[in-house]
Order: C-alpha cells, then structure tokens, then sequence
C-alpha cells in the first residue's frame, strides 16, 4: 500500500463498498524504507491485517511466511471472493486461495504489467508463464486499461472472456489557493510550475526527466520544476541537480496532494512504461495540462492535442510539447478544462465502487447457478 494507484483504488473500495452487503477485509504487508505507506499517511481510517514478510522484494523465507498466514487467515475468514491487487500480492495471494482448497471467487487487478522495462528477456518470460497459469486459475481478470489488457492477452494471459478493464475511480477534495500552496511549498510565484509526481524509480525514467530541465533551461523558458515523490533514485537526481544548477525542487513524498496541485501548472509524465497513471487522472480533475509519453494506458486518461500532450519518449520532443504549452496561457487554460470534464465523467470514485458491485453480485451469481 505504497502511495500509488492501486493504493487509492484499493482505499477507494475499503471505504466505499456496502458494509450492509459486504463484510470486506484487507490485507496487506509493509512499505519498503524508501517507500510511504498510504495507509499512514492518508488512509487511517481503514482497518488493515498487516501480514508480516508481505512485502514488494523477494525473500523465500518471509514469502513463505506471508503465504502460510494467507492461507491461515483464508480459513479463518472463509471469504465468498478474494481480490488481489498488484504483481507480487496477486502471486501470493491467489497461490493462497488455491492451496486453501476454498470454492472462493479470485479475482486479480492488473494496475499494469512487468512486460516492458523491467526486467530482462529470461526474468520477463518467468513472469509471462506465471501469470498464465495463475490465470486459468482464476475466475476473472481485471486491467485498469485497455492497452494493459491487450498486452496481456497477446502474450496468453487470460482469456477475453473473463477479462475487462475496470478503469480507475478517485475524487479530489477542494483545491487551496495556488498563491498559498506555491508559498507552503517552498515555490516561485513568478514562474510556472511543472511538476513530476510519483516514484522515483527507473521505469519513470528521472533521468528523462532531468534532460527535460537541462533542455527548457538552455531555451530560456520561465519554467520551473518540482519532484513530488521519492525513490530509489532520488539521491541521483539530487547529484545532478546540485551539480547542473537545475531549477528542481525536491519535494518528497506529500501525503496532501490537494496542496501540490493547486501549486502546479503543468504535470509531466516521462515514463517507459505505466498501466493507468493516476497523477494523469488527479492532474485532469484539477484542471491541470499534462505532457506525457504515450506508454502503457497514457492515451486513455489524456486526449492527444484535446486534453493534453501525448509524445514519443524522445526528450526533445517533449520539451517541444512543454515548451508550447508554456508559451501559450490560453492553450493550457482550454486543455485544462477540458481534462476536468473528461476525467471527471469516467474516472470519478462511485463509478469504480458501483462497478466493483455489480461484477462481485455477477460472480457470486454465476458461481450459485454452476
């Protein structure tokens, strides 16, 4: 439950689904040090079993641990469906339903996949044949994008008949003044803010990133940046930025993303790969312009020249998308707006709820009449 997309869905679900229908549990494990815990920081309120060894990095001896509590903690509650979320819970988790000989539904949500810029070859085709014998053991697949979706299936993961996209659901709460925010943050009110929000780790390229900085400033653009995240890889753009004298703010993770919003002019996405990015999503409901690459689901949350700016992975050219957007207030104001009303419409946080209802009702209906 790192501070991420599936973390706000899964949050979005704990809080939202009908406690008069369903008597729903989470379980989860810990964040690793580089790494906040969404729970902590923004969900308190939800009641967690936290297993101990559940965690993102591989360990034989803690990863059998969590499976063995899984499997207990499967018996004990003796849940009609068990809903995993992301690569290694999804592993672990569904591994459990089988081996605790329980007729439960499993379902598996695909925030992504491991299929580009992760792995190498050998690592990625383990992956592939996991993940294909994992579906046929599962009662339906979910992928919070149609292109995350269709990548899958191309490499025989799943069957089009028990998989659909169940695209992202969140809402924001109110904005507070931009002036206010720019000033809590430690930001220039003279220039415009663009901002990277999220981890920061190799498949979101930081180092493309950094290009992007070095290039707008060789132009003389009145733009500056800010890293709202953390990550592995975060101590090498500090080096970079103090030896450049780059115009980057470090900010960390921020648990009040309202806040960081209202700061913000433009949002930058400069990854490899992404399953639905929901800083994309969070930036249209506030009204925010993006640049980003389009990778992964990145064109079913921005509108290519309507919402947004979808480009290749070439620095240059998203500079060149950057720089338009900079030196035209009027173009960022109408693809703003319109990225509220689109965003707004299909990612708002009762469709994902009321969408979770109805597939779980025609589950257990379908398993009842079998």
């Amino acid at each position: 439950m790192n501070i991420g997309g599936p973390a706000i869905q899964v949050s979005t679900l704990m809080r939202g689904l009908n406690p008069k229908t369903f008597d729903h549990r989470l379980y989860t494990g810990y964040c690793s040090p580089d790494e906040q815990d969404f729970l902590y920081s923004n969900a308190p309120d939800i009641k967690t079993y936290r297993v101990p060894g559940f965690g993102r990095s591989l360990s034989f001896v803690d990863d059998l641990r969590a499976f063995i509590i899984l499997v207990r903690e499967i018996h004990s509650f003796k849940p009609h469906i068990i809903h995993t979320h992301t690569a290694k819970a999804g592993v672990l988790g569904r591994l459990a339903a089988l081996f605790s000989l329980r007729s439960s539904i499993r379902v598996h949500t695909f925030h992504g996949h491991l299929l580009k810029g992760y792995f190498g070859p050998i690592i990625t085709f383990l992956v592939i044949q996991i993940e294909r014998i994992l579906a046929v053991y599962s009662s339906y697949l979910l992928a919070v994008g149609e292109t995350v979706r269709q990548d899958l299936l191309n490499v025989g993961i799943g069957r089009p008949d028990r998989f659909s996209v169940m695209p992202p659901g969140l809402g924001l709460d109110e904005l507070p003044p931009r002036l206010e925010s720019i000033q809590k943050l430690g930001l220039d009110a003279n220039k415009i803010q663009c901002a990277f929000i999220g981890r920061v780790t190799k498949i979101k390229r930081p180092d493309r990133f950094l290009d992007i900085v070095e290039e707008t400033q060789k132009r003389g653009l009145p733009i500056s940046y800010f890293i709202a995240g953390d990550g592995e890889l975060l101590e090498d753009c500090r080096t970079r930025i103090n030896l450049q004298k780059l115009p980057v703010t470090l900010l960390g993770w921020q648990n009040n993303i309202e806040l960081v919003l209202a700061a913000t002019d433009i949002v930058i996405l400069t990854s490899d790969n992404e399953g639905m990015p929901i800083s994309l999503i969070q930036a249209g409901m506030a009204a925010i312009p993006v640049v980003a690459t389009g990778v992964g689901s990145v064109n079913e949350v921005v509108i290519n020249n309507v919402t947004g700016k979808v480009t290749s992975t070439n620095y240059v050219e998203i500079t060149n998308a950057l720089e338009e957007l900079v030196n035209d207030s009027n173009l960022r104001d109408e693809l703003g707006s319109a990225a509220f009303d689109f965003t707004k419409r299909r990612f708002g946080s009762n469709r994902l709820v009321d969408d979770h209802e109805k597939l779980y009702k025609q589950l257990l209906a379908s398993q009842a009449k079998s």
